[in-house]
């Protein structure tokens, strides 16, 4: 069946699922594959859980009239993404970049919607599979959609911009997530460059942080650009002023006081800044959006447990972000510091080396309380006060008998680790 044909059922539906088990009335299922599932074997299901109609890709799925036969379910998926995007003509925002994407995406909703409809990725739907699902749950009232676009090998950028086709775009960092699929710093670069490459090749408008050389040298020789940071020259000047712990900034004398942690989170808030003046949101109604935008899900968020202070960053890890952490932490005004790292995943044969500098780092600037938990962490050379669990398991006894009474406390690791649980025992 035609896309345009299948669009034509879509309109009728309430929205997309691939989940049976998250199906609402009318929805379009859509039986994916994966190396564990074949969602063929679950149409009656789909049908039952109040699905309206069904493409699925396997002959034997097809159990009635409302079934709709392709060739390949997740193709099908994409191309009426790309179909809906363009029917109902929303200028599309993409972000990607290897740290802060999805704050980032959060702090630019906030601020374009305190002036228009406007609707963005649902937590970090960000792959081949989410991007059509964000997609189609756009609608034609919405002023503005926000994209994010999460990547971890080449050509995949690429691949997505071709399916949100971007009016407007941005890198929020390049740093060191994914080594293991990108192969080096260079390759997450020009990885990441392809949200470039598609503006430039399709004369669309890129935000580019003037404050990060690395940006300013990808996207050279090209004209649509909006150009924010702290230079004075730039078309939105957004002035750092402190973190501790809170970053604070100002934009046109106006003072912005956020609820993020960490200087590095000073180019995530500047990015939405600069979006809400290049879309003529008012200053005051961007300073009142970024200062109500509380982190959450384990995302640089600050917790208080009696005297315990907690900087809980945990829902994910690689060098760039960790290192980031650690800085931030060094500079806070505190006088114990405990240090709680795990594991940092998908960084291949760089694993080893990438762990031993973070334990360098951290030996150098803190003195004591440096715990660290998982198999990488646990093969690196540390000093005798460093305490190294190969497991959260094995870190638990000494979790039941720590005082951390009067402490500011980091929790830093890949999603993997789940160090969230140590809140458990504070």
């Amino acid at each position: 069946m035609e896309i345009a044909s299948i669009y034509k059922k879509f309109e009728v539906c309430t929205s997309v699922s691939t989940d049976t088990r998250k199906i609402s009335k009318d929805d379009m299922y859509f039986a994916l594959k994966g190396d564990n599932f074949d969602g063929n074997k679950f149409v009656k299901q789909a049908f039952d859980n109040g699905a309206k109609y069904c493409v699925v890709d396997d002959k034997k799925g097809v159990i009635n009239d409302n079934c709709i036969l392709v060739n390949d379910a997740l193709k099908t998926l994409q191309k009426l993404a790309t179909y809906h995007r363009r029917e109902i003509k929303t200028p599309i925002i993409s972000l990607t970049g290897s740290n802060g994407k999805t704050t980032t995406k959060e702090l630019i909703k906030a601020v374009l919607s305190t002036t228009y409809k406007v609707n963005a990725t649902k937590g970090n739907l960000n792959n081949h599979i989410g991007v059509p699902l964000t997609l189609l749950s756009f609608t034609k009232d919405l002023d503005y959609g926000i994209v994010e676009m999460g990547a971890n090998h080449q050509k995949e950028i690429e691949f997505l911009c071709g399916i949100a086709q971007p009016d407007y775009g941005l890198i929020t960092n390049f740093g060191k997530a994914h080594l293991e699929g990108f192969g080096s710093e260079e390759g997450i670069i020009k990885g990441k460059s392809e949200l470039y490459d598609y503006l430039k090749s399709n004369q669309k408008t890129a935000f580019i942080n003037t404050d990060d050389p690395k940006q300013i040298k990808q996207i050279n020789n090209y004209q649509n650009i909006v150009r924010f940071g702290k230079a004075k020259e730039n078309d939105c000047t957004v002035e750092f002023k402190s973190a501790d712990p809170f970053v604070n900034l100002s934009f046109k004398k106006i003072e912005i006081k956020s609820q993020l942690i960490g200087d590095y989170n000073y180019g995530n808030i500047a990015v939405a800044v600069a979006i809400g003046q290049y879309f003529n949101v008012k200053p005051e109604a961007i300073k009142n959006a970024i200062e109500s935008y509380q982190p959450n899900n384990n995302r640089s968020e600050i917790i208080e447990r009696g005297s315990t202070k907690i900087i809980l960053d945990a829902y994910n890890a690689n060098p760039t972000s960790m290192l980031a952490a650690l800085k931030n932490l060094k500079q806070l005004n505190a006088e114990y510091k405990y240090l709680f790292l795990g594991d940092m995943f998908e960084l291949g044969k760089e694993a080893e080396k990438e762990h031993q500098a973070i334990v360098n780092f951290a030996e150098n600037n803190f003195d004591k309380n440096i715990i660290l938990v998982g198999e990488n962490f646990h093969k690196t050379s540390t000093k005798p006060t460093t305490k190294k669990f190969k497991s959260f398991e094995d870190l638990k006894p000494l979790l039941k008998n720590l005082d951390l009474n009067d402490s500011t406390v980091l929790i830093k690791g890949s999603r993997g680790m789940a160090l969230e649980r140590i809140l458990e025992f504070i």
